[in-house]
């Protein structure tokens, strides 16, 4: 079955507008019009992100959506995937964010407006610790892209994290996959878009 349905998650402080969301926007857009694409400004709270993201795909079809997720994304990803038994695709993804975001508790500006400011309570350690899904296999087919350059997180955890990921490393590259436009075709044809 082809994807109808593709949702994309991005990151911590991040947004819609990130350089990802942007590009797979446009390849989607351009070349499967059809394909229902969904990019959620994602809220500071981790319950209600994942409130918001099930109840806005409460009525897709499992079998025919699938889930991109970067960095915080890609571990609400995971959670997304394994409601909706869909397949996901997890860019340099959060392992651990519980442990890795409790030094940013406390105010913080957005990525792609620095004039818009949100606050990271310290519940929602709690809330992201709730959403861990570490140890239960997969729902669904998963592809993970790893940048051995991650400056952020630790791409070694994201290969035991997901073992049984079809498992690509990238040799150097960033956070960011600043070379993503690399890996979007690939990316695209894993979703299986209609």
């Amino acid at each position: 079955m082809t994807t109808t349905h593709l949702l994309y998650l991005h990151g911590f402080r991040s947004s819609p507008q990130s350089t990802k969301a942007r590009m797979v926007a446009a390849a989607v857009a351009a070349r499967h019009p059809g394909v229902s694409l969904w990019c959620p400004q994602l809220p500071p709270s981790p319950a209600a992100a994942m409130d918001k993201l099930l109840q806005g795909v409460r009525h897709w079809p499992g079998a025919a959506m699938a889930v991109i997720g970067s960095s915080l994304g890609g571990y609400y990803a995971s959670r997304v995937a394994h409601e909706k038994r869909c397949a996901s695709v997890l860019l340099n993804p959060a392992v651990d964010p519980a442990r890795d975001l409790a030094r940013h508790i406390g105010e913080q500006a957005q990525w792609h407006d620095p004039q818009q400011h949100f606050f990271f309570a310290p519940r929602y350690i709690d809330e992201l610790r709730a959403l861990d899904l570490r140890g239960q296999p997969p729902a669904g087919p998963e592809l993970l892209l790893a940048a051995r350059g991650d400056e952020v997180l630790d791409w070694r955890e994201m290969l035991a994290r997901y073992p049984q990921a079809r498992q690509i490393v990238l040799e150097g590259g960033d956070h960011a996959l600043s070379n993503f436009a690399d890996w979007l075709d690939e990316v695209l044809a894993f979703c299986r878009l209609a």
